[in-house]
């Protein structure tokens, strides 16, 4: 039995809920307006924990430099099969995102879809923060989607554990954990359950996992930013919207904790 992370195909039809387009547009808002003029603009973008990479193929195909960077082998394999089939150039690293060196710096980094919660450890993750300070341009940003504090911490969390997408005349249903999947309070791990059934040309595919989740609140992620030294909070949000559109942490209809890093 193969976990949901050894089938990337599974893993983004899984995702196929979010709006990557949309949402690489508020990257590059966000960049328009938290980067100092002098820093010119976004021409490279590193994706950490990328899986199937694509904000990285999306930012590409709107002419950016792009790098995507993973540790599993299946992911990044199937990332660099659909940027190529895409037409677009993403180089794909296979590396761990608390120790890569990459030799160069980039003008955008980003780690979405709450990856930070595979850093399991406070030295895990400010080994990462580390890792991505040395790899930013002056005026770059770093940008963290996790998820929001009180999907774990309330009665009412933001999003739902299961779903259905349909994508290509294949429907899929999703449950990503359980309400048995307690969080340890020492710990604060939980082992969520996840199931995916596939529906397609008449024939149905189960997969089931057992994924480990590590749930970050946002004062520890402030005390992580304080301990690896070398980034600064730019901004914070609740969803991904810029202007006008942008939407507090604190607000009702956040559904993400979005936090925004530069160079200190």
């Amino acid at each position: 039995m193969t976990g949901i992370y050894d089938d990337p195909w599974a893993y983004e039809l899984a995702c196929s809920f979010r709006d990557v387009g949309a949402e690489a547009g508020a990257l590059l808002g966000w960049c328009a307006e938290h980067r100092p003029d002098a820093a010119g603009p976004v021409r490279t973008v590193l994706e950490l924990a990328a899986g199937p990479a694509e904000h990285a193929r999306e930012l590409a195909r709107r002419g950016l430099t792009a790098t995507a960077l993973d540790l599993n082998p299946a992911m990044c394999a199937y990332a660099a099969r659909e940027a190529g089939r895409a037409g677009v150039a993403v180089e794909v690293v296979e590396d761990d995102m608390t120790a890569f060196d990459l030799g160069r710096r980039f003008d955008l980094v980003l780690t979405m879809l709450d990856s930070t919660s595979h850093l399991m450890t406070l030295d895990a993750f400010v080994a990462h923060l580390r890792r991505v300070a040395a790899h930013l341009a002056p005026g770059g940003l770093y940008v963290i989607e996790m998820s929001h504090p009180r999907d774990r911490l309330s009665d009412d969390p933001s999003v739902s554990t299961g779903w259905t997408v349909e994508r290509d005349g294949v429907h899929a249903s999703v449950r990503w954990g359980e309400p048995t999947d307690l969080l340890d309070p020492i710990t604060q791990i939980a082992d969520d359950h996840v199931t995916m059934t596939i529906e397609a040309d008449g024939a149905t595919r189960v997969i089931e996992d057992v994924v480990p989740y590590r749930f970050w609140t946002a004062t520890e992620l402030d005390a992580a930013i304080r301990l690896a030294g070398g980034l600064d909070v730019a901004a914070r949000y609740g969803d991904f919207g810029t202007g006008a559109d942008a939407v507090a942490l604190t607000d009702p209809e956040a559904w993400r904790m979005i936090t925004i890093l530069r160079p200190s």
